[in-house]
């Protein structure tokens, strides 16, 4: 069994090059989860952000 690995906002705008407010738009329009772990810290899914960056049409 392979556990799941998790980023915080600002990993995760750093993986997919983006501002940490675009990751939280993102959980807000429904594109991510969010995962709320503590009182502050959200965490989102690493498969789902990679899910993101799935290409589109021809190189």
């Amino acid at each position: 069994m392979s556990a799941k690995r998790h980023l915080a906002l600002n990993d995760a705008a750093e993986y997919l090059g983006v501002n940490p407010r675009t990751i939280r738009r993102y959980i807000a329009d429904g594109r991510l989860t969010g995962y709320r772990v503590g009182p502050r810290l959200i965490k989102v899914d690493a498969d789902e952000l990679d899910a993101l960056l799935q290409p589109i049409g021809r190189a």
